[in-house]
């Protein structure tokens, strides 16, 4: 499915429950919000983005306790979780996703690989988190981020 038809899908989802979305994004620089956005109409189930590329962003915009960074790395389930809590809390959302990876071409390790991105997810005051490692350029990383991302969240609203 194309990213603009998880977007028309998401956004009938959102709509349907009077939900609004907020995005918290590190590695994805706005992609998400982006795609959201490109609809028309947006405005009725997007509320607001996030774009907290370092870790003073994640902090000061939405949060994340410094020391949580500092002791588990901004690639991390407890960055992503404490992103996507501070996504909804600091807006009028009920439905946040956020994402916090390594898009490469460089910034690997042994345990983070190149293509590692950490999702949270707070649909309704409930919290989710997963891993997954995606393959490819800084591009497709990023690309596969935002498709994940908009697919995942359908399938965490409730029915």
């Amino acid at each position: 499915m194309s990213t603009r038809a998880l977007c028309e899908d998401l956004a009938r989802a959102l709509l349907a429950r009077g939900w609004m979305l907020a995005t918290a994004e590190s590695c994805t620089g706005g992609m998400i919000a982006a795609a959201c956005t490109d609809l028309a109409g947006s405005s009725q189930w997007f509320e607001r983005g996030f774009v907290t590329y370092s870790n003073a962003a994640k902090s000061e915009l939405l949060g994340v306790d410094a020391a949580l960074i500092e002791q588990h790395g901004a690639v991390s389930e407890v960055v992503a979780r404490a992103m996507a809590f501070g996504a909804v809390r600091q807006s009028r959302a009920q439905v946040s996703v956020a994402v916090t990876g390594v898009a490469g071409p460089s910034g690997g390790s042994a345990q983070k690989p190149v293509g590692t991105v950490w999702f949270g997810f707070s649909v309704d005051g409930q919290l989710t988190s997963e891993t997954r490692r995606f393959e490819g350029d800084r591009a497709a990383v990023r690309q596969a981020t935002v498709d994940h991302a908009l697919r995942r969240l359908l399938e965490l609203l409730p029915a």
